[in-house]
């Protein structure tokens, strides 16, 4: 059992599952070219539901990357390799288990996950990759810094600052860093998903679902 990563109980609080492949017709790469567009689409559809939440993406293959550039450079990348719970900015999150901090950056290219913090289990070889905070959530930070279970240390970000995106969580999970620090692939081709399914874990069992 996790503690909750966010405000909301998956299993009390009501939520959407929010779908951004070719299954979804309203959904196209254009929608995702603006963002303030791209937000009022999301949060039109959480107001319409009544809740305050929508999750989904994990392995999603994703039409909506096609308008970014980040994405696109070299082999095209469409595979989403987290989960995004969305939610209004300042949303606060909270470590899923006690936690070290592995490492922490600002990746912020347009498309990117903006600021970054990445989480180490201090039980086992389990990292968690939380994406799109606000900036203010780098601060007072370090590596090697203690983070216990259900601790408040990070808050979902607005646009642009979270890398230009509606204000949502992108949370991953993986058993291995590939020595990277602060960052670590989030979308990939469908001929790599193979690798990166060994290595990004289904991170719906971390979320209480």
């Amino acid at each position: 059992m996790f503690a909750n990563i966010t405000p909301f109980d998956f299993k009390k609080d009501q939520f959407i599952w929010l779908d951004f492949s070719a299954k979804n017709k309203d959904i196209s790469p254009q929608l995702a070219e603006n963002v303030e567009t791209f937000n009022t689409y999301i949060f039109h559809e959480l107001a319409k539901s009544k809740v305050k939440t929508g999750i989904g993406g994990w392995l999603e293959n994703r039409i909506i990357y096609q308008s970014k550039d980040h994405f696109q450079a070299g082999k095209s990348r469409n595979i989403h390799l987290g989960v995004d719970i969305w939610a209004e900015a300042s949303t606060p999150l909270f470590a899923p288990e006690n936690c070290l901090v592995h490492s922490f950056q600002n990746n912020n290219n347009p498309g990117d996950y903006g600021p970054t913090i990445i989480l180490k289990s201090i039980n086992s070889e389990i990292f968690y990759l939380f994406g799109h905070l606000t900036a203010t959530s780098l601060q007072n930070i370090y590596k090697g810094k203690a983070i216990l279970a259900g601790e408040n240390f990070a808050q979902i970000g607005p646009f642009p600052e979270n890398g230009n995106w509606p204000p949502h969580l992108h949370f991953q999970v993986m058993n291995t860093m590939l020595e990277k620090k602060g960052d670590f692939p989030g979308v990939c081709a469908e001929d790599d998903l193979k690798f990166y399914q060994s290595i990004c874990l289904n991170p719906y069992d971390f979320l209480n679902l």
